[in-house]
């Protein structure tokens, strides 16, 4: 409790920084990926606008966030699907759910589905969503044209300290054109390997923070074991996530970034990682080679 009263209290000490961006919309034949902050993404694949762990709050309870939302949601397209990991409160907040079924409704006159993992459909279920779908591990389902499949993850689910009934785990989400690994949040495990035989995503989006005191690495990932976990899944792209926008462990806030290129550089890969600022977005065409310019868009470089 001690150590936790102390991450609050750091949340508080300085102001919060950065600035949301405009959307930046992508052709249906593409692939766009924006980091809104945290673990929350805004992705356009197969022409569908989805949603992952969208958080949107100023505060989690008590713990206040240390950057804005890249987004304003209130000046997104409107969400055809909202998918959530797992029911920790920096991925699964109930009143930023709310906002993203009033605004897709205001626009489209209905709201959108949304896909939680099995156990969890109760902090859902009287929010208003349109349809509800639960998933397990290895579980595929098709929606408007795309295929999800949930996926492992080394991490635990509950609300509370005492409801461990409930699932978590990570997603692949793919199109005819492309496909997008977003892990949850998870330690470092030999289910990598298997979730890249199995499913070949294209991006895979990695959690890099919250990684000490090592204990915590019983439940996350260092950046050094994020960029181990991408190289087994065989993606051609990475983005981290969780990390800069809330204080979770006790490591600088600056520090997963550096600790993640320098271990990257050392692989040689270092230009397959792409360390997006809020609102930035990813853009890939039909060929993952070759990248549409755009001014606010991550140059991409062949390998």
């Amino acid at each position: 409790m001690g150590q936790l009263w102390r991450l609050v209290r750091e949340s508080h000490e300085n102001p919060i920084t950065g600035q949301p961006r405009p959307a930046e919309i992508v052709s249906p034949s593409e692939l766009g990926v924006t980091f809104i902050g945290h673990s929350s993404f805004f992705l356009q694949l197969g022409g569908r606008n989805i949603l992952i762990d969208p958080v949107f709050a100023t505060r989690l309870v008590v713990l206040r966030r240390q950057r804005r939302p890249g987004l304003l949601l209130e000046e997104m397209p409107p969400i055809d699907l909202v998918l959530v990991t797992h029911a920790h409160m920096d991925h699964l907040n109930i009143a930023s759910l709310r906002r993203v079924i009033r605004a897709t409704r205001r626009l489209r006159g209905r709201p959108p589905e949304i896909v939680v993992p099995n156990g969890v459909e109760d902090l859902i279920a009287h929010l208003g969503f349109r349809r509800r779908h639960t998933m397990k591990w290895w579980h595929q389902l098709d929606l408007a044209g795309l295929n999800i499949t949930m996926t492992p993850s080394r991490h635990w689910g509950a609300r509370m300290f005492n409801d461990t009934h409930r699932g978590y785990g990570g997603y692949v989400i793919s199109s005819p054109e492309h496909s997008i690994y977003h892990s949850g949040d998870t330690a470092y495990f030999d289910g990598f390997a298997e979730i890249g035989r199995r499913l070949s995503p294209q991006v895979a989006l990695l959690p890099i923070g919250a990684y000490f005191p090592d204990s915590y690495r019983a439940v996350h990932t260092s950046p050094e074991e994020a960029v181990r976990a991408f190289v087994e899944t065989g993606a051609r792209w990475m983005v981290p996530m969780h990390y800069g926008t809330f204080r979770l462990g006790r490591e600088p806030m600056e520090e997963p970034v550096k600790r993640l290129r320098s271990e990257a550089t050392r692989l040689g890969i270092a230009n397959r990682v792409r360390v997006l600022d809020e609102g930035e977005t990813l853009r890939l065409g039909n060929s993952p080679s070759v990248e549409p310019p755009h001014r606010s868009s991550i140059e991409v470089h062949t390998v």
